[in-house]
């Protein structure tokens, strides 16, 4: 059985496109889930909420917020169904959005 780590990431939507946006441990801001940066601990959490509160004040992401997630085989899944669509883009139809190009991480929104 695979390691679970549990934690939460932060989003956002970039400025300039709208696109959803995760916070990478390099401390930029990435469309994929699986580049982000799974804060463990409280220390981790508020660095990524001063870093994101930064880039707000710098206009680059706006409507930060950390959310729950954990890490099962090197990816990244979103614990709740709001975060999943986002990851995903539209579910209406997979050929669209971030499930088509194929850059939408690991875990479906539904099951088949």
């Amino acid at each position: 059985m695979s390691e679970v780590e549990k934690g939460q990431v932060m989003t956002a939507n970039r400025l300039r496109d709208g696109e959803v946006v995760f916070l990478t441990r390099a401390g930029v801001w990435s469309e994929k889930i699986d580049d982000a940066v799974l804060a463990l601990e409280p220390q981790a959490k508020a660095a990524l909420e001063a870093r994101a509160a930064e880039d707000v004040r710098k206009t680059l992401v706006t409507g930060h917020y950390l959310f729950d997630a954990e890490r099962v085989d090197g990816h990244i899944r979103a614990n709740h169904f709001r975060e999943r669509v986002r990851t995903l883009g539209p579910t209406v139809r997979r050929d669209l959005g971030k499930q088509a190009a194929g850059t939408a991480g690991a875990f479906p929104v539904f099951k088949d």
